[in-house]
C-alpha cells in the first residue's frame, strides 16, 4: 500500500512497539553460505595491488592516470574470467566513452619556493615530491624558468574587504579561504598571478576526530583543491600545509617575500570513460543490481579502495557462481567504474531501458580505510529515511554533512535494513565495526536516488586524511576491503536471486526493524517531553514527535510494500498476506 493511502488510515496516537528479534537474526538462512563462499574467494593481495597501482596516478576523467586505471581494471577483469564483449552471455565487460566536461588535467612539476636574496639558494616550500597533490587542478604551466612574483597575505581572504589597499597585480596571494574563493577575488578581481590556499576541513584536524594522540604528520597535511579552468588567464593555485603556511607567514613578518614558481601541467582532450562489467541474470536479465565505484581523485582510499573492493566483489562472485558455491543470479549483477556523479548520471540518461530495470544500487566510496589510522569507522549511508529530515541523537549525521541541506523525498525501501542486517551479522562473526549515518549525498548513490531507485553508500568517516596528500596505501586495510566486499556482494547476490522463502525472511526483518525504530522513537519522545520546561513546551515536543513517528510508520509501510517485488519467483499468497498484516499493524499503531 502506498504511503499516501496509508496516511488516510493512520492512527496518530503513539504506542510503544512490542519487543522484537534483532533484524540480523532474521536473515535468510543461505546468507551464511553466500558469505562463506565469497570470503574464501576474495583476494586481499590483489585488492591492495590495485590500490597501489591507482595511487601512482592523479586520476581525472580523460587524463592518462584515469585511462591507465580503466585499462588496468579491464586487464584484471579478463584475468578473473570476464570476456571483453558487451553482448556475451557469460560474465563480460566493456568500456563506454562520453564527451568529457573539461580537458583531463595532470601535472609533473609543481614547485613553490622562497627566492633567495643576494645569490643565496631558494627555499622550497611546496613541491610535487614532498607535498603530493599541492598543485590545484586546472593550474597552467609557467613559462620556461618559472614565474617570480611578490607574496601578499590577505588573511582569511573570504571577503572583498580583505583585499582592499593591497597591491595584487602579478602577485601570488596567500589566504585561508578555499582556492576558488581566493581565485575569484585575487586573480579575476585584482590580476594576481596565482593563489595559495591554507583551507582545511575541521575533520582533518586530529583533535576533532577522537584520535588517541595527535598524529605526527598533522603539520604536513593538505587537502587538494581546484581552481577554475581559465585558458585566458592561465594562472595557478596551490594548497599549503600548515607547516608551509607558517613558514611563508614567518618570512613575511620579517619583510617582503618573493616566490619562485615552476609548473609543468597538461590538459588532455579525450573522452570520459566508464567501465562496465556484468554477470547476466538467468531469468530476469533486464532487471539489474548496480554496484559502482568512482575512478577520479588521487587518493588510495578515495577511491582506489572502492575500485579495488568492487573488482574483488566481481571476481569473487564470478568464481563462486562458476564453481556452484553461490546461486547464479536471476537478475543481472552490474559493476561500474565511473567518473563520480557524471558517469552515473550519463549512464542513466543514455540507457533509459536499462535504467528502468535497475532494482537497487550500492555505491562503494572509501571502503578500505585502516580505521586505527584514519580515525573513522565503516558507515552505511542509508537511502533517504526520516533521519535525513529530523536530527536524531541516536542516528547522527557525520562531520561531512552540511546543515541546512534540502532533504530528499522519503521513499521506504527494504534496502537499508537488509544491508545493515547483513553487515551486522558479518560483524558479529568477525568483530568488524558497522555503523550508519543518515542520507547526506555526494557520491554515485545520489544520482540513483534522484532517479527514484533505492540506493545507499558504503564508506568510512570521519577521516582525517579525506581529500589530502596523505591518503596513501599505508592508510588502507586489505581486511577492511574484504569485509565491505563480502557483505556488499552478499547483499547484491541475495537481491539478485531471492526466493519467496527469502522474501518472507526479509519481511520479518523489516517488520522487526520497524518495531525497534518505533520503540526508539517512543523512548526519545518520552525523554524529550519529560525534559520540557513547561506544559506548553511539552505539548510542542509531543506534536513534533508524533510527526516523526508518523513519518517512520509511513516509511516502513513503503519498505514492507517493497518486499513484494523482491522474489524472482513472484512471491505468492503467503508473502502478500504477511506484508498485509504487518502494514495493517503499522497503520493501526499496534
Amino acid at each position: 500500500m502506498p504511503a499516501l493511502a496509508a496516511l488516510l488510515t493512520l492512527v496518530t496516537t503513539s504506542s510503544v512497539a512490542r519487543t522484537s528479534t534483532a533484524p540480523a537474526d532474521l536473515l535468510p538462512s543461505r546468507v551464511d553460505r553466500i558469505t562463506a563462499a565469497l570470503d574464501a574467494r576474495f583476494s586481499q593481495p590483489r585488492a591492495m595491488s590495485l590500490v597501489t597501482f591507482m595511487d601512482q596516478h592523479w586520476r581525472l576523467a580523460g587524463n592518462p592516470g584515469f585511462n591507465a586505471s580503466i585499462d588496468e581494471i579491464s586487464r584484471r577483469l579478463t584475468a578473473a574470467g570476464f570476456v571483453s564483449n558487451q553482448a556475451a552471455a557469460s560474465p563480460h565487460f566493456w568500456v563506454e566513452n562520453y564527451p568529457a566536461a573539461s580537458p583531463g588535467w595532470d601535472y609533473s612539476v609543481g614547485r613553490l619556493a622562497i627566492a633567495g636574496a643576494s645569490g643565496q639558494p631558494e627555499t622550497t616550500v611546496l613541491s610535487e615530491t614532498a607535498q603530493r597533490d599541492s598543485l590545484c587542478i586546472n593550474s597552467f604551466s609557467t613559462p620556461s624558468g618559472g614565474v617570480t612574483a611578490a607574496l601578499v597575505d590577505v588573511g582569511r581572504g573570504g571577503r572583498s574587504s580583505d583585499y582592499v589597499g593591497k597591491s595584487l597585480q602579478g602577485a601570488i596571494v596567500l589566504g585561508d579561504a578555499p582556492p576558488a574563493t581566493l581565485w575569484q577575488e585575487a586573480v579575476i578581481g585584482h590580476g594576481a598571478a596565482g593563489v595559495i590556499s591554507t583551507s582545511l576541513g575541521d575533520y582533518v584536524r586530529p583533535d576533532d576526530v577522537g584520535m588517541p594522540e595527535k598524529p605526527k604528520d598533522q603539520w604536513n597535511v593538505l587537502q587538494w583543491g581546484s581552481v577554475p579552468y581559465d585558458p585566458v588567464r592561465r594562472a595557478f593555485g596551490f594548497k599549503a600545509t600548515p607547516q608551509a603556511a607558517a613558514a611563508l607567514r614567518a618570512r613575511l613578518a620579517a619583510g617582503p617575500v618573493t616566490l619562485h614558481v615552476q609548473i609543468q601541467s597538461s590538459f588532455t582532450p579525450g573522452p570520459d570513460r566508464t567501465l562496465i562489467a556484468e554477470i547476466p541474470g538467468s531469468s530476469h536479465p533486464d532487471q539489474r543490481i548496480v554496484m559502482a565505484a568512482h575512478l577520479q581523485e588521487p587518493g588510495a582510499n578515495d577511491d582506489g579502495s572502492g575500485c579495488a573492493t568492487l573488482l574483488g566483489m566481481a571476481a569473487a562472485l564470478r568464481q563462486a557462481i562458476a564453481e556452484g558455491a553461490v546461486t547464479p543470479p536471476a537478475r543481472t549483477l552490474t559493476f561500474m567504474w565511473v567518473d563520480e556523479i557524471r558517469g552515473s548520471r550519463r549512464w542513466l540518461s543514455d540507457h533509459p531501458d536499462e535504467a528502468a530495470g535497475v532494482q537497487y544500487m550500492l555505491s562503494l566510496d572509501m571502503t578500505g580505510e585502516d580505521t586505527s589510522k584514519t580515525g573513522g569507522t565503516f558507515l552505511i549511508e542509508k537511502g533517504p529515511d526520516p533521519s535525513a529530515t529530523w536530527v536524531d541523537p541516536a542516528d547522527p549525521h557525520t562531520e561531512w554533512y552540511s546543515p541546512g541541506s534540502t532533504p530528499p523525498a522519503l521513499a521506504g525501501s527494504l534496502l537499508n535494513d537488509l544491508h545493515l542486517a547483513i553487515c551486522e551479522h558479518d560483524g558479529r562473526r568477525t568483530g568488524w565495526v558497522v555503523r550508519t549515518n543518515p542520507y547526506e549525498g555526494g557520491s554515485d548513490h545520489t544520482v540513483y536516488i534522484e532517479d527514484g531507485i533505492p540506493a545507499l553508500l558504503n564508506w568510512h568517516f570521519p577521516d582525517r586524511y579525506y581529500h589530502t596528500n596523505l591518503d596513501r596505501p599505508e592508510k588502507t586495510s586489505p581486511l577492511e576491503m574484504q569485509r565491505v566486499a563480502v557483505a556488499t556482494a552478499t547483499t547484491a547476490e541475495l537481491l539478485a536471486s531471492a526466493t519467496s522463502a527469502d522474501a518472507l525472511a526479509v519481511e520479518r526483518l523489516i517488520q522487526s526493524a520497524a518495531e525497534q525504530r518505533l520503540a526508539l522513537e517512543a523512548r526519545e519522545a518520552a525523554q524529550a517531553i519529560g525534559a520540557a520546561k513547561n506544559p506548553m513546551a511539552a505539548g510542542t515536543v509531543r506534536l513534533e514527535h508524533r510527526q516523526i513517528e508518523t513519518a517512520w510508520r509511513l516509511w516502513y509501510i513503503d519498505a514492507l510494500d517493497s518486499v513484494r517485488k523482491l522474489p524472482v519467483d513472484g512471491g505468492g499468497d503467503a508473502l502478500n498476506g504477511a506484508i498485509d498484516k504487518a502494514v495493517l499493524a503499522l497503520q493501526q499503531g499496534t
